[in-house]
């Protein structure tokens, strides 16, 4: 499968916590009424979504701006070229 849209640092951290509290995108989207299009936007970097950004980040405990040191950012080079490889 072919990825349209690499998946953005805050992304990856988006999906790590989900996946810690057992969640899936959709579930997390229903409980906190965050259209499902605004957290693909957030995940994949294809628009701002502000508000929506401060909100998922507050409810699950992020940084907003997720600075990352070189060995957390290659650790996602090599996520992204597994997923296009797929």
């Amino acid at each position: 499968m072919h990825r349209k849209k690499a998946i953005t640092p805050f992304g990856w951290e988006i999906k790590r916590r989900l996946a810690e509290l057992e969640m899936d995108q959709k579930t997390f989207c229903e409980l906190h009424n965050i259209p499902p299009s605004r957290l693909s936007n957030l995940i994949n970097g294809s628009r701002k979504a502000s508000r929506y950004r401060k909100q998922v980040s507050e409810l699950l405990g992020l940084s907003s701006s997720t600075e990352m040191g070189s060995s957390q950012q290659a650790q996602i080079q090599v996520r992204e070229a597994i997923g296009t490889r797929r």
